[in-house]
């Protein structure tokens, strides 16, 4: 039996969370989208408020009233089943409706679901949609970190944005073993999970080895100072030809100034710090680095088995495995049947949480999936070999 009133108190802790994230911006900072892949702040307040609108409110809450009616149309982000959509790479373009009107719209959404949660008692497929609802806004509450990095990172002043979401020196870079055998993968047990990480399954796996630590900014400045980014030997062909089409030599954030190199964080403009660990690596970097120190990266298999003995909330961590469905996976009819399935192609898994991920969403069975050039993501590698 689920716990309406514990849902209840969850629900309202994310929503203010999400707004806690965007209350050191200025109402400017809510409308830039520098690059496709990156949304807007004011756009994921109100993309996160219409998937309850949509899946939550609409169908089970008889007599409830549309907020707006071109909300659907403006903050519906890929649910071909719930109708056409503003193109991704236009969701900058919208001065309106304003910030003000968007947070009016959380909250009558926010009010409407809390009301909905404590006048009725709601049966266990409402409350599934509440707690993947959730769970949907936490992802976003993670892009938004990452968005919001980009666009502050790409202004000419490096603005600082705070102390939050900074990462911390850990390990000591040493490999542990781990035996050949036989391992079960994926999701068991009760609670939440998404439909990517059932079909709990057995994998043989070789023995093998990983560092304890990621890899640091220090370790990654050997390889750039060794002509990595120019040397083809590391790199897998379709790897080489992106980082020459765009001109890339170094870590998204990464620039030398009198001969030094700085980084942009959310806490400013800095000095490279040599212990922390190196981030916002495409998977193409990371492969090219683990074949420049003669290793590789760990699959998604050894990262599960493995995960018990690291330290893995730092970074997302690249694995060499291909985003793909696990035996017996099944998508939903409907348009949640559209969360993940239909992703599987041309993406790879990232293995963890990082420090932006909030806190109770991540587990060692979270399938993360970008395609290999997305760079802006809070990710990092660790060596296998």
């Amino acid at each position: 039996m689920k716990n309406q009133e514990l849902i209840e108190t969850d629900f309202l802790t994310i929503r203010k969370h999400t707004e806690a994230i965007c209350a050191p911006l200025e109402v400017e900072d809510y409308v830039p989208q520098p690059i496709a892949d990156v949304s807007p702040p004011k756009w994921h307040l109100a993309h996160t408020t219409w998937f309850f609108e949509q899946f939550v409110l609409i169908p089970f809450s008889p007599g409830y009233r549309i907020f707006d009616e071109d909300f659907a149309y403006l903050f519906n982000s890929y649910y071909n089943h719930a109708g056409d959509r503003v193109l991704r790479p236009n969701r900058g373009l919208m001065s309106r409706p304003p910030v003000r009107e968007v947070m009016r719209y959380r909250e009558y959404v926010t009010g409407k679901l809390s009301e909905m949660m404590r006048l009725q008692k709601l049966s266990d497929e409402v409350l599934d949609r509440i707690v993947l609802g959730i769970n949907h806004e936490q992802q976003h509450q993670e892009l938004l970190v990452y968005d919001l990095k980009y666009i502050l990172g790409n202004q000419p002043t490096f603005p600082v944005y705070g102390t939050e979401f900074h990462t911390k020196p850990k390990g000591k870079g040493d490999f542990l073993k781990f035996e050949e055998g036989i391992y079960e993968i994926g999701f068991a047990g009760d609670g939440f999970c998404y439909d990517n990480e059932l079909g709990r399954h057995r994998v043989f796996l070789e023995a093998f080895e990983l560092s304890d630590s990621l890899v640091t900014n220090g370790e990654y400045l050997e390889f750039i100072g060794a002509g990595g980014y120019q040397n083809f030997d590391y790199w897998l062909d379709e790897g080489l030809h992106f980082i020459r089409k765009e001109g890339i030599t170094a870590p998204l954030y990464w620039h030398q100034k009198d001969g030094e190199w700085w980084n942009y964080t959310l806490g400013g403009f800095e000095r490279i710090d040599l212990e922390l660990p190196v981030q916002h690596l495409s998977f193409y970097e990371a492969m090219a680095y683990a074949a420049w120190k003669g290793c590789r990266l760990p699959t998604e298999f050894e990262w599960e088995v493995a995960a018990a003995q690291l330290d893995w909330r730092q970074l997302w961590e690249w694995t060499n495995s291909a985003y793909l469905p696990y035996p017996g996976f099944k998508k939903v009819a409907g348009a949640l049947g559209e969360y993940n399935g239909k992703f599987m192609v041309g993406l790879h898994v990232l293995r963890g949480g990082s420090v932006a991920t909030p806190a109770g969403h991540s587990r060692i069975t979270y399938r993360n999936f970008f395609h290999p050039s997305a760079r802006w993501i809070f990710s990092g590698l660790r060596l296998a070999r």
